[in-house]
């Protein structure tokens, strides 16, 4: 059945590519390794997986469970579960508004090294600083930003079975394969052995504890799309004789490989070319060119590595506008309007396309077109936006989800779960739900905070 008109997946395979698609990102095959190498390597590693063990699945399990069972978007299914909750599906939705303001700059970016690396078969090199200095300051990179957008809203356009469902299936699995010769390659270099014991090898909290429970929080968050509406909506598809605990476990645990191998795909090359861990986008846009001019077959790995993060890049953005997209269909079906998602989807996309302009010629903050767009003292254009999202309303709204589900109506996704396999899970979901996860989630809401007000005041 066509679900309020809203479309539905065709399968659970789809179901989970698709949610694997808006998990697997630029939070996996960039902001994993460069926060890996903020956090200390190995303690990050440790922190990440305690996190993704009490907050990433409990949360995973409850936003689907929550999409089944009300068969909406994240402003409706809260106001179900309890009308005063409303205003967390508003903030929730109000996430990938924000998310989406950025991405498809990223996205366009890697285009533009997707297409730039099909030289180096004709033998010419990048020049990894000056491509990413022209980069940022050049205006005709707005033409890219706009065919990555164009890409993301013919997609969507297509439907939940027909669009999204279809892309992910194939463009996932790819992913995957392409995402393990890159992971061996790098790990054959010379030299490639001091990246995997960063990763790997025991050590201490180098940047402090609570810089590191921040730093893995929201990498979390935002690389499992959690409290973004996403998850809800994608829930929302689903048919109802798929097993949720199982599902549950399949996008945490499969988010979770694709980050473990972006880390060993570039840690050990950076240390093979004595790359900082810690170089932020540079470590994408600067670091990775520079090791694919000097690796041998580095023609051939450099189109793999930029057209496998091209495919996780859109994947993931077509799940950010997917989870605002559901969300107006939802209002306009209350309102006894048609679920029309063609005029949703423009809405979306004038959206999209005003916060990326302003995202584009700001530039990262390397041009002075949007330099008095400084709200809070916030440096750049892209931190407004990611501060807002995964440094605040992500962890915040997925604490006051936990305390919905663990305290305020306790067992409310049970019965869901229930109705399609046993909840093998339950004792540890809701011992998580109530206690571990809003504790966990309290730290990362108080050190995004802090290091707010300690960054504003510097």
């Amino acid at each position: 059945m066509d679900q309020q008109n809203k479309g539905q997946f065709n399968s659970n395979f789809g179901f989970l590519m698709a949610a694997l698609g808006s998990a697997v990102g630029l939070g996996n095959l960039w902001g994993f390794p460069y926060k890996m190498g903020l956090g200390g390597g190995f303690a990050f590693l440790v922190l990440y997986a305690i996190l993704l063990l009490v907050v990433g699945y409990p949360l995973v399990l409850s936003e689907i469970s929550i999409g089944r069972k009300s068969q909406k978007a994240a402003i409706e299914a809260f106001t179900e579960i309890n009308p005063a909750f409303k205003f967390n599906g508003v903030l929730q939705t109000a996430v990938p508004f924000f998310l989406i303001a950025f991405y498809c700059t990223f996205g366009g970016y890697v285009m533009k090294y997707l297409v730039k690396s099909l030289g180096m078969f004709a033998g010419s090199k990048f020049e990894p600083g000056p491509t990413f200095d022209e980069t940022l300051a050049s205006g005709s990179s707005v033409i890219w930003v706009l065919i990555f957008l164009a890409l993301t809203v013919v997609i969507v356009l297509g439907g939940v079975s027909g669009g999204i469902e279809k892309f992910c299936k194939i463009a996932m699995p790819a992913l995957f394969i392409m995402l393990v010769v890159i992971v061996i390659r790098s790990c054959t270099l010379p030299g490639a052995g001091a990246g995997l014991a960063f990763l790997f090898k025991p050590h201490t909290f180098e940047a402090g504890f609570f810089e590191t429970i921040k730093l893995a929080g929201s990498q979390m968050f935002f690389s499992l799309s959690l409290a973004s509406g996403c998850l809800i909506a994608y829930g929302s598809y689903l048919d109802k004789k798929e097993n949720l605990e199982k599902d549950a476990v399949i996008i945490t645990i499969g988010d979770t490989c694709a980050a473990l191998l972006a880390g060993m795909a570039i840690m050990p090359a950076c240390a093979a070319y004595g790359i900082d861990y810690g170089a932020g986008p540079g470590l994408l846009f600067v670091s990775m060119p520079t090791i694919f001019n000097e690796m041998a077959g580095g023609a051939f790995f450099a189109f793999l590595f930029w057209l496998l993060v091209f495919f996780a890049c859109l994947s993931s953005s077509i799940g950010m506008m997917e989870g605002g997209i559901s969300a107006i269909l939802d209002s306009r079906i209350k309102a006894g309007k048609s679920a029309n998602r063609f005029s949703v989807t423009m809405i979306m996309a004038a959206w999209a396309l005003i916060g990326n302009l302003m995202t584009t010629l700001d530039g990262l903050g390397a041009r002075t077109t949007l330099s008095w767009f400084r709200p809070f003292g916030i440096p750049t254009v892209l931190d407004f936006w990611d501060v807002l999202a995964e440094g605040i309303l992500m962890p915040l709204t997925g604490l006051i989800m936990a305390i919905l589900i663990g305290w305020v109506v306790p067992h409310y996704i049970d019965d869901e779960v229930e109705s399609s396999s046993a909840f093998k899970s339950k004792g540890f979901f809701n011992f998580c739900i109530k206690w571990l996860g809003p504790l966990f989630m309290a730290l990362i809401v108080y050190g995004q905070i802090y290091s707010i007000v300690v960054n504003r005041a510097l």
